[in-house]
């Protein structure tokens, strides 16, 4: 389990770098922490507001996803009705910005 840093930050944490299914974990790992007897309030304090701040931004990609889902879902059957697409062509995603 990473440590939390001054500030509510871990070591390596670059929240836009990683993986929705790492930021997932590491809100998991955040709410074990939070509900251990043995952790300081300041702590538990510190790992709730990184929490937040997680939970915030997986929201917000869940919320792309969908609309990127609803619209392919609505767009590929609207386009191969109308035969501008094929059946078989595979949609572009770009569910996350990817900036380097």
């Amino acid at each position: 389990m990473a440590k939390i840093a001054k500030g509510g930050e871990t070591k390596n944490n670059s929240v836009a770098k990683k993986s929705f299914e790492e930021r997932l974990e590491r809100l998991e790992e955040l709410g074990d922490e939070i509900r251990k007897n043995d952790t300081p309030l300041d702590d538990a304090i510190k790992a709730f507001e990184e929490g937040i701040k997680l939970a915030r931004a997986l929201e917000t990609d869940l919320e792309k996803i969908e609309s990127r889902i609803e619209i392919l879902m609505n767009g590929t059957e609207a386009a191969v009705a109308d035969g501008s697409a094929e059946k078989d062509e595979k949609p572009e995603l770009d569910l996350f910005d990817t900036e380097e």
